[in-house]
């Protein structure tokens, strides 16, 4: 499953360097394709002129934080599978695009409509915009467009291996190999443990397991509960040996950790600045407000005619 799949070959990566460094090229390559439209301006003009991929990453963040309240707030009540998934699907785009080329806003809902496709939470198009606030048409017409791009940009790896299915196996171990006394009141701290690892780049770095691991004894340390033995004596086999142990304590303490050291999404000010120069840099060919991309749709439309 998980060993042999796209997911632990192609989007699980070794640092939170390694994925600087994918966020930092894409930001390069964005500027390297555009950069002859200010050759009018002076150099201090032209660096302000982009958005850094600090910029873009507090943009992403803060979108990040919107698409998880526009999933709590879905009717019908939507799946925590699909939830974990859209947030996969964001997060990989994201890596290798810019914010210049596809706003956040117009990308999150293409990734969570296209979620409860893949992992088969069936509601229409029309149902799904019902939940959209403002022009329902245009955000038909954003989502239709943009899900072929999305896919692409996956490369079709759309199956996701979350941890929803590891924490359920280990809940059901502990009821059988552990002394601990109702092992389901842990579910609310794993819940909240995995709403706010969303916001943290975890999941492009360790696995469905391990984070499920994090979230089983994060619940347990919060609800005064030690799971260490179990752990340690019942849950690995002994012939795994100590480095395996030591290598899988030390990823779900750096999990974790990832809860302490998240910095705070940017605040609506801050956004904002950074949207008004979005307005000037952003590639018209892909924003869909654009006369640009208007007519480049309409050229695609009657292209065969």
């Amino acid at each position: 499953m998980f060993p042999s799949s796209s997911q632990k070959k192609s989007w699980i990566f070794s640092n939170e360097q390694e994925l600087s460094k994918q966020r930092e090229n894409a930001n390069k390559a964005f500027i390297q394709r555009h950069v002859q439209r200010i050759q009018y301006l002076g150099d201090e003009e032209k660096s302000q002129y982009f958005l850094s991929p600090n910029e873009e990453r507090m943009l992403v963040k803060f979108y990040e934080v919107k698409m998880r309240d526009f999933c709590r707030r879905f009717t019908p009540e939507m799946p925590k599978v699909v939830i974990g998934t859209a947030f996969h699907y964001l997060k990989r785009f994201y890596l290798n695009n810019s914010v210049m080329d596809y706003h956040p806003k117009e990308m999150l809902i293409t990734c969570v409509y296209l979620a409860c496709k893949v992992e088969e939470f069936n509601v229409s198009i029309k149902q799904f915009v019902g939940n959209v606030k403002g022009d329902l048409e245009k955000a038909t017409d954003i989502i239709l467009n943009n899900e072929l791009l999305l896919m692409q940009q996956l490369n079709y790896q759309l199956t996701i291996h979350n941890p929803f299915r590891p924490i359920e196996g280990l809940l059901i171990d502990l009821k059988v190999r552990s002394h601990l006394r109702d092992p389901d009141r842990l579910r609310p701290s794993i819940d909240d443990f995995l709403d706010k690892l969303w916001l943290t780049d975890a999941c492009l770095l360790y696995s469905p397991a391990q984070i499920a691991l994090a979230a089983i004894l994060h619940s347990a340390s919060k609800n005064q509960e030690n799971l260490d033995a179990y752990v340690t004596q019942t849950l690995l086999d002994k012939n795994n040996g100590s480095q395996y142990l030591k290598d899988l304590i030390e990823a779900v303490r750096k999990i974790r950790t990832f809860l302490v050291k998240n910095v705070e999404p940017p605040t609506r000010d801050q956004v904002k600045r950074i949207e008004k120069r979005l307005e000037v840099c952003r590639n018209e060919e892909t924003n869909p407000d654009s006369e640009v991309y208007k007519q480049k749709l309409q050229e695609m439309l009657y292209e065969d005619d």
